[in-house]
């Protein structure tokens, strides 16, 4: 553990929180935390983890603007369901990405777990693009990716990142029980 991934893991649970909270300051919060973790993964020499901070980089930026934009911030702030058509189409393009970086990385690399990562990876594309749009299903995705990422991390002894997303775990599921009470869901 080092005094970065201790910084990264404060900010990213805080990022977390306020996300639950509907809070638009987890963006910029969270921006800081993705860059950290894009060096730390490159470290460890999980390079789809590092090229996924760097995605959610621009997710990050694309979430703040999705929920802070004027011309929409009545829109931008409402919780909503996808339908099974567009869910399905989000899990499929995830499992897409998952095998043609998995495919990729374990050709091109050294990366350690090359295909179990790119998986973690695609999914966490698909969540993440969600809770940038207020995607109610956000929330079980995150719940099933972070188990998953415990375990991954826990085996690269990042003991501080496991605990981490531990924790993202239980606030996963707060922010699915939070999110489905929102009153614009009371609707649909």
């Amino acid at each position: 553990m080092s005094g970065l991934e201790l910084f990264a893991a404060t900010l990213g649970v805080i990022a977390v929180w306020l996300t639950v909270k509907q809070n638009s300051w987890c963006w910029p919060i969270g921006l800081v935390m993705v860059v950290l973790y894009s060096w730390i993964f490159y470290e460890v020499q999980l390079y789809s983890d590092m090229l996924l901070q760097l995605v959610y980089a621009v997710l990050q930026l694309y979430g703040w603007w999705q929920w802070t934009r004027p011309d929409r911030l009545d829109d931008a702030r409402h919780v909503t369901r996808l339908a099974t058509l567009p869910m399905l189409t989000g899990l499929t393009m995830g499992l897409a990405v998952s095998l043609a970086l998995g495919a990729a990385m374990a050709t091109w690399t050294d990366a350690a777990q090359p295909w179990l990562d790119a998986a973690l990876t695609g999914f966490s594309l698909v969540a993440q693009l969600w809770m940038a749009q207020k995607r109610l299903q956000c929330w079980p995705l995150w719940v099933v990716l972070d188990v998953i990422f415990v375990a991954l991390f826990v085996y690269k002894s990042l003991y501080l990142t496991a605990a981490l997303y531990a924790l993202f775990t239980l606030i996963a599921v707060r922010g699915w029980l939070e999110w489905r009470r929102d009153p614009a869901l009371a609707g649909t």
